[in-house]
This record gives C-alpha cells, structure tokens and sequence, in this order.
C-alpha cells in the first residue's frame, strides 16, 4: 500500500449495486469484523471518517446493522468495538453484552479496554464474566506501542483467561488525524514478539495486516496462533501496492471480515471479490466461517 493513502483527504464511495441475499452456493457466512457502537460514538466515529477517510454507506444502529446482515443470510456476526479514551470501557462492555444477550446464538460480543488505564484487568474480567469472548484493541486510536508494557498487560489477560485479541496492529490506513503515527508503533515485527513472549493467546490482525501483507502471510505460515482477517484487503477500494493472493496465504489462518456499517461501498462487496479467487472448497468453507468458528470458538 501506498504510504499514508488517506492524507487528509477524503477517498471517493463507489456505488456499486449491493445484493438482497449472500451469494446462492456459499456455505455459511460468519462476519468476523462487524463495528458496533453506542449512538453518540458511532456518529462520532461517522463524522471522523466523513472528513478523513471515506463517506459511510451504512449509517445504522447497532441492533439495525446487526439485523441487517442477518437478514441478508449471515449465520453469524463478531462485533468489535474500541474505547478510545480510558473511563468508558465497563459501559461499552456492557453495552455489547446486552447485544450479544439481545441476539443470542447469532451474534459474539468481543470486550475492550484502555491499555494502561487503571484496573484493566478487573474491567476484562468483568467482561468475560458478562460472556464476552475475547479483546478488539486499535493501536491507531488507542496509540499504544505494539511492545509496550501497557499492551502486555492485556495480552497477559487474555493469555491466562484463554481469550482471543483482535488487534489492528497494520499500519495502516494511517492518516494525520490520528494522535499518533502507525508507522512507529506497528509493525509485523513488533506483533511477533508478541507471538514469542505469549505462546498460548490467539490473536487476529485485520486487514492483512495492511500494509505489510506478504510479511503478515509468513507470519501465519509459521505460527499457529496467528489469524489475518479480510477487511477491506480484498475489496480493490485502498491503494494497495501488491495483488491480494489469498490462494498462496494459509488459508486456514484466513478470516472474512467487512467492517460493516464503517464501508464506503456495498456490504457484499467483499464476498463477491472472494468467489473470485481460485480457492478450493475447503480454502473457501474455512475462510468464510470455520476459521471464525475456531478462533472466537463459536459453537
């Protein structure tokens, strides 16, 4: 990927035609990176990326967003929210517990914290006692270092509770508005120590780990508790500077993932670019839901 793609700039919406249904002749469709907020954030969130990134197609509540895409034939839907400032990571996870209660069986409610903020590992623990099933951190909102004490206290947590993290650890899309620069705290290097020092925690890293794709598909090719997941990698809308070759990436380490509602294009946009691929039929079956299955363990 280019460096810095958003700039300050706003990039175009496409307006390709979105579908009713997912495709006829997949299996089914587990969406492994679905954004979920309260009201006032997600408007927020919505006017940030209005001026910096992109125009948001869907602008919908949390319970509408989520019945949207199980009305249009998601079997299930991982939703991921982040506390961008510390104090409001105990009502964001009880708000995504009452969702997940709300949906029950169709939707997997991942917690969040603050990274260093006081009593972080009460507010997990509290969280997992809520049913939450794992941590969504966003290094370049939260600004922490990938190898920072802060960010080990998490993995810690998560380690010795057997949860899952999904962190955006690529570095990009990077852009001026955000307080921090991805370049200096992201790295697939700096993610593998990670890997090296928690042995035990699985972890995801969206987007391929844009923009360090081929580094990120090594990765996974030599650690068994590493996942990549799809978002908004494989849909040709950010700049990239290398083809997306899922075919040639471990596929059984491959998530499908939309970013839904935060999406400047049609929400089965994604799925009709992965038909595309030559994937066998397990490639497909895996990526499409039963990686998701293994690493949230949704049953």
């Amino acid at each position: 990927m280019k460096k810095n793609p958003l700039m300050g700039r706003q990039l175009s919406a496409l307006k390709d035609v979105e579908g009713d249904s997912v495709p006829p002749g997949l299996p089914a469709v587990v969406d492994a990176h679905v954004h979920v907020f309260p009201g006032p954030i997600f408007k927020a969130v919505w006017a940030w990326f209005e001026e910096y990134g992109w125009p948001i197609r869907y602008q919908l509540r949390s319970e509408d967003l989520i019945q949207y895409l199980l009305s249009r034939g998601m079997s299930h839907v991982v939703a991921l929210q982040y506390a961008h400032k510390p104090g409001i990571a105990r009502d964001l996870n009880r708000y995504m517990a009452r969702l997940q209660e709300r949906f029950s069986g169709k939707v997997t409610g991942m917690a969040t914290v603050f990274p260093g903020e006081p009593d972080g590992d009460a507010i997990l623990k509290e969280a997992f006692e809520m049913g939450l099933s794992g941590v969504k951190l966003h290094t370049h909102v939260q600004c922490f270092d990938m190898n920072s004490r802060e960010l080990n206290e998490v993995c810690a947590t998560c380690a010795r509770e057997g949860k899952p993290m999904v962190v955006h650890a690529g570095r990009e899309p990077k852009s001026p508005a955000y307080k921090c620069d991805p370049y200096l705290l992201c790295s697939a290097e700096k993610l593998e120590n990670i890997l090296k020092n928690f042995p035990d925690l699985k972890m995801c890293v969206p987007h391929l780990g844009m923009d360090e794709i081929v580094a990120y598909s090594h990765l996974i090719e030599k650690y068994d508790t590493l996942w990549l997941d799809t978002t908004m990698a494989i849909a040709d809308f950010l700049p990239l500077d290398v083809a997306v070759r899922l075919e040639e990436m471990r596929t059984d380490r491959v998530m499908y993932g939309t970013d839904f509602p935060n999406i400047p294009y049609a929400w089965d946009r994604e799925l009709k670019k992965l038909m595309r691929y030559p994937l066998s039929e397990r490639a497909l079956n895996g990526i499409l839901g039963e990686n998701a299955k293994s690493f949230f363990g949704i049953s």
